[in-house]
């Protein structure tokens, strides 16, 4: 057997599930992620992309604004003809890892909130970096400070004015290869077992390799689809459980270009199936006429064997019907009894009378 890689200490535990399931019978250990859904990147890396936006108050009517943005293997893209020219970022944005803004001659009109906005589309990151700037048109009140919740820039009116923006994480300055960077592996603890000396089941990357381990029966009855990757389903089935199958699996998730690192465990039990129980009770004594009735065909008869008495126990629920019967019987016998009261009240009244 393989032992558990114990190569990302730094890994997340983000459930904890028991799963109960019958002898013989099939369990799925439920394990997705979307961020782990492989697409390859078929438009020249146009997952990565910066753009920056301006919340202003200058006209009046307190607007959200897109300035310009930028895809780490496209060209710079200024949404107004008046910013053209005027605005722009580093053309090596996604190499260097800088993505400021720069803006020429700086007027009244380019006051307000900027936001400088990263988007890895691929590992589901956004990450946002907002920059107040004011307009002076003294020269001694030019300053940058920080207001507790973000950098203020008080720029000269017409001067140039850089935005700074700057994140040289590799994910966004590197071009990488999903494939190699993806890995999902199952492993299996028997009880008793500590997480550190568990078996590894089954190694799965975004490119298709798979890798499985064990015994050849191990391998068939457990497995993860070939679709895998595709719709973020890393779920382990158990086909034919037995009570050997029983202890702590675990599911490990690594996007290590994305910084993804997640576990999920599972307790697995397998319980005895339930069995339905049928009693028939049926009570006769030899050769009973009801139980003839009951029963059209014979039994096999030998001579040279003494018969006793043959006890079947049959337990045949009572109808509805039969219950109103009985209760109309209990009803009559009362009435009965009241009228026989009523006629002998009535007689002695009249013999004391006559008396």
């Amino acid at each position: 057997s393989v032992p558990a890689d114990a190569s990302n200490p730094d890994s997340v535990v983000v459930s904890v599930l028991n799963i109960s399931a019958t002898l013989g019978s099939q369990a799925v250990l439920p394990c997705k992620s979307y961020r782990m859904v492989w697409t390859q990147d078929r438009l020249n890396d146009r997952q990565r992309v910066v753009h920056w936006d301006v919340y202003s108050k200058y006209y009046g009517d307190n607007k959200m604004e897109r300035l310009c943005d930028m895809y780490s293997a496209g060209d710079q893209r200024v949404y107004s003809s008046y910013n053209k020219g005027r605005i722009f970022m580093p053309k090596n944005a996604f190499t260097d890892g800088n993505f400021s803004l720069v803006i020429k001659d700086v007027a009244e009109s380019d006051e307000g909130t900027y936001s400088c906005n990263l988007h890895h589309h691929y590992c589901h990151l956004y990450e946002t970096v907002k920059i107040q700037l004011d307009i002076t048109k003294k020269a001694e009140d030019a300053k940058e400070y920080w207001d507790g919740e973000k950098p203020v820039i008080v720029a000269l009116e017409g001067s140039t004015v850089m935005l700074p923006c700057v994140n040289r994480n590799h994910i966004w300055t590197e071009r990488h290869s999903e494939e190699e960077q993806q890995v999902v592996h199952w492993d299996r603890q028997p009880p008793g077992v500590p997480h550190d000396r568990a078996d590894r089941l089954i190694d799965l990357y975004a490119s298709g390799e798979r890798r499985s381990y064990g015994p050849l029966f191990i391998r068939q009855k457990m497995n993860i689809t070939n679709t895998a990757f595709a719709l973020g389903d890393f779920s382990l089935r158990i086909s034919e459980l037995e009570s050997a199958d029983e202890g702590t699996y675990s599911c490990h998730l690594h996007h290590h270009y994305c910084g993804l690192h997640e576990r999920r465990i599972y307790q697995v039990f397998v319980t005895e199936p339930v069995r339905e129980k049928k009693v028939v009770n049926l009570t006769t004594h030899n050769i009973a006429p009801a139980v003839g009735n009951l029963f059209p065909f014979s039994f096999p008869s030998d001579p040279n064997v003494v018969r006793g008495h043959n006890v079947i126990n049959v337990i045949i629920p009572e109808s509805r019907v039969h219950f109103f019967q009985q209760l109309g019987y209990v009803l009559a016998t009362l009435l009965l009894f009241i009228v026989f009261l009523i006629i002998v009240v009535l007689v002695t009244r009249k013999r004391r009378q006559r008396g």
